[in-house]
């Protein structure tokens, strides 16, 4: 399900015009694979806390080393098919930063953010998210924490239009123009699936070892113009706690901090 904008946006990364710079956030965060050459600087991130459980670590290294692995063969064939790029000053700068986004139990979320810079008209920010069980010491779903996830079912219906209208209030509160908060294009990939609400995590909360909701994590395009940045929104356990199983009412309790509110607000 992809949008025509965001289309492009990704045909933009092969493009050759001049381009700025992303500036990465700050984090504690050690590097784990650089390839520089002189015509392409790629990395891959492990903050500190992934770094210190050990199965999420290998897990992540090894996922990040086959990305730049297919990030140096794709500059080496740009090179070959146009060798002058060096010489018009084209340089390719990639990143993969894995960072802790919650640690709730024996849960770890985390926020995988691709900066990539191929000279195009502007970089791109890919975002997409991982939940760890260290139980099993394994990537999960949060299929668990509901009573029934069917396509298009009670849940991920109700789950659906909780994040829409999360994301919609996201953007009154940025003072979007209404004719953009009345496209329903940018929100169309937001679906009734598991799979189709967006790359979430869990959010902190003031009881310990609790989460207080879901935290949906959008990149440019996702739901909204270049412009407009990336989005994350948040849903409250409350607004879902009907389709809960055993195990999503054992997670979700508590209120969302504040200063994790504040955190995701630009």
């Amino acid at each position: 399900m992809s949008h025509p904008n965001r289309r492009t946006a990704l045909l933009g990364l092969a493009s050759l015009a001049p381009a700025m710079v992303i500036a990465l956030p700050a984090s504690a965060r050690t590097t784990r694979t650089v390839t520089t050459t002189q015509f392409a600087e790629i990395k891959v991130s492990l903050d500190t806390t992934i770094k210190g459980i050990r199965a999420l670590a290998a897990d992540c290294a090894r996922e990040g080393d086959r990305w730049a692995a297919k990030w140096r063969r794709d500059a080496a064939k740009a090179l070959r098919e146009e060798p002058d790029m060096q010489e018009r000053g084209v340089h390719w700068s990639l990143e993969r930063e894995y960072e802790t986004r919650s640690v709730i139990g024996r849960y770890v979320s985390v926020v995988r953010a691709d900066y990539l810079n191929t000279g195009g008209a502007h970089p791109n920010l890919l975002i997409d998210t991982i939940l760890w069980d260290g139980a099993v010491n394994k990537r999960v779903s949060i299929r668990p924490f509901f009573n029934e996830t069917a396509d298009n079912g009670p849940a991920m219906t109700a789950l659906a239009e909780l994040v829409r209208a999360a994301v919609l209030a996201e953007k009154k509160r940025r003072d979007i123009p209404q004719e953009l908060i009345d496209d329903p294009e940018w929100l169309k990939d937001i679906t009734p699936e598991l799979t189709g609400l967006g790359p979430v995590t869990l959010a902190p909360s003031t009881e310990p070892n609790r989460s207080s909701g879901l935290t949906f994590h959008f990149h440019p395009y996702a739901v909204g113009p270049y412009a407009e940045g990336s989005y994350t929104v948040f849903v409250p356990w409350q607004s879902f706690e009907p389709f809960l199983s055993a195990d999503g009412r054992a997670l979700f309790a508590g209120e969302r901090p504040a200063d994790d509110a504040a955190k995701y607000q630009p």
